[in-house]
């Protein structure tokens, strides 16, 4: 179990791949329009591959926006 954006979430497909990676890819999220912090500390997307997810993990995750004439982005974290 993993909790994201501040609630406990089971994912039993990280047994076969753990990876952060994956969990974007389980959330169907766009890789290139969020941002990802874990325990405290922002995750670079570069280490999304080698960062292995661990039980009790706390993940807060925000995905970016675009809309509007005048290109404004806004922040919107995923339930």
């Amino acid at each position: 179990m993993v909790c994201v954006n501040g609630h406990d979430r089971e994912f039993p497909e990280l047994d076969q791949d753990p990876t952060l990676t994956h969990l974007v890819h389980l959330l169907d999220m766009k890789a290139d329009r969020i941002a990802i912090e874990r325990n405290g500390d922002i995750a670079p997307r570069s280490n999304w591959t080698n960062l292995v997810l661990e039980q009790g993990d706390k993940l807060e995750m925000v995905q970016f926006v675009g809309g509007g004439s005048q290109h404004r982005h806004t922040i919107v974290k995923i339930s």
